[in-house]
């Protein structure tokens, strides 16, 4: 499955060096980040897409901080983490070529989680938590985080299973 790893500077000032080491709205392979002083925040782990979820559900999306080689530059900003799954998209390819932002009100809907404002201590492991509604339709959801700090907004996206309650315990 198509992941990726979301890695975001939380020191001051450095909005303008996490957007030159990253293209807003970038996805990757796991393992990438950007290169840069100060704290990372990454995103998601292998469990936290790779499963199927059920309508009820929660889906627990698992940040991780880690320290940088460098010093961090300045006074830290609060730095607050978001998640949302939208859907249900028939296939991995509808929900690819769905226009970044379209949602059909009919069509599609749209979990979120929380906003989470972690401390930025090394080691700290944030959580957002997205329950996905007991009515939900079976489909493709489209996994959108972001990383939010001093005006400047990095996120990135992957790809969530909903299957039905039949699929969970077939006859």
């Amino acid at each position: 499955m198509f992941l990726y790893r979301l890695a975001l500077l939380c020191a001051a000032g450095a909005a303008a060096v996490l957007l030159a080491a990253c293209d807003p709205g970038a996805t990757g392979e796991a393992g990438d980040t950007a290169a840069s002083a100060g704290v990372t925040y990454s995103c998601c782990a292998d469990t936290d897409v790779d499963s199927p979820y059920y309508p009820g559900q929660v889906v627990s999306v698992l940040w991780t901080v880690e320290s940088t080689n460098g010093p961090a530059t300045g006074a830290a900003a609060q730095v607050e983490l978001s998640a949302s799954l939208t859907g249900p998209y028939a296939t991995v390819g509808q929900l690819k070529s769905a226009p970044e932002g379209s949602t059909n009100a009919a069509a599609y809907v749209t979990f979120t989680a929380p906003p989470v404002r972690p401390s930025g201590t090394p080691g700290e492991k944030p959580v957002s938590t997205i329950l996905i509604s007991s009515d939900a339709g079976p489909g493709y959801y489209n996994l959108t985080t972001a990383m939010k700090q001093g005006g400047q907004t990095v996120g990135g996206a992957s790809i969530i299973r909903v299957v039905t309650s039949a699929a969970r315990h077939p006859a």
